[in-house]
């Protein structure tokens, strides 16, 4: 609605962004970099981040710069996920019908991923989201899973991509040393400090097609302080201001307009 006022071409702030047009600082990029190293290397992965700092951005950059002809990619989110359903969902993307019995399913998963290994020479990359979800009988799967031929090496990589409280609450408890012993890598996205903030708006606007300033500096200060830095968050409040500049017949946003939409259009935001 906003957008042929601004005179863009597209919705600066929406979730279906092109992957090539999200923004990327140097810790999601690092962050990236260390995906591909665990994916080449079979290797077991465990990332966080709070609601909103880019999870979902993070797992779409990963699938689309894994080379196809090297790797398939698997990818479950189920709260409720139990080994059973996590061996019958993997072998389901891989064209294949599970056994009655986990212990069937994980020997056919097992045996399927050495047919793509040996035939296909590709690699298998598992990607299990909302990861702060699982119980400790799923966890504990993971162990028994990379535990493979006599604990030499691992038939596939696997990373768990979940809120913070994946690591704190649970994989950092004496109960589950045995796993935290198996991770190989831990990354963790934090928000976006006030230079990254502005850069995000900078190339969300961009993306959309957006030839003039926007936001004012102190705009912008307003919209790190009520976003705390968090992406969603950030636009959240840049979508909504935007439409109110609209309706308003604004051309430039001010911390003073940024600062009415967070109150009386943000339920999240009034405590700022």
């Amino acid at each position: 609605m906003y957008e042929s006022f601004f005179g863009m071409s597209h919705t600066p702030f929406a979730r279906d962004l092109p992957t090539e047009c999200l923004f990327e600082n140097p810790v999601m990029k690092d962050v990236l970099g260390r995906l591909l190293y665990v994916a080449d290397k079979k290797l077991f992965a465990v990332v966080t981040a709070d609601p909103g700092c880019g999870k979902s951005t993070l797992l779409r950059k990963f699938n689309d710069r894994l080379p196809k002809d090297e790797y398939i990619l698997l990818y479950l989110s189920d709260s409720k996920l139990t080994p059973k359903w996590f061996y019958k969902g993997l072998l389901k993307q891989l064209g294949m019908e599970s056994g009655f019995y986990r212990g069937d399913s994980k020997r056919q998963l097992q045996k399927a991923i050495e047919i793509i290994q040996g035939v296909q020479k590709k690699r298998v990359v598992c990607v299990l989201d909302e990861a702060h979800l699982l119980d400790k009988e799923m966890l504990e799967e993971f162990r028994f899973l990379l535990n493979y031929r006599f604990d030499s090496e691992s038939p596939m990589a696997l990373v768990l991509v979940g809120q913070t409280e994946l690591w704190n609450n649970k994989l950092k408890l004496q109960r589950y040393a045995a796993i935290r012993q198996r991770i190989d890598m831990y990354c963790t996205l934090p928000p976006l400090d006030r230079a990254d903030c502005e850069r995000y708006i900078q190339t969300h606007l961009g993306y959309a097609g957006c030839r003039q300033d926007i936001f004012t500096d102190t705009a912008i200060d307003r919209v790190f302080q009520i976003s705390t830095g968090i992406p969603r968050m950030i636009n959240r409040v840049c979508d909504k201001s935007l439409m109110y500049a609209y309706q308003n017949q604004k051309r430039l946003i001010d911390d003073h307009m940024v600062s009415y939409v967070a109150e009386h259009e943000m339920l999240a935001a009034k405590n700022e």
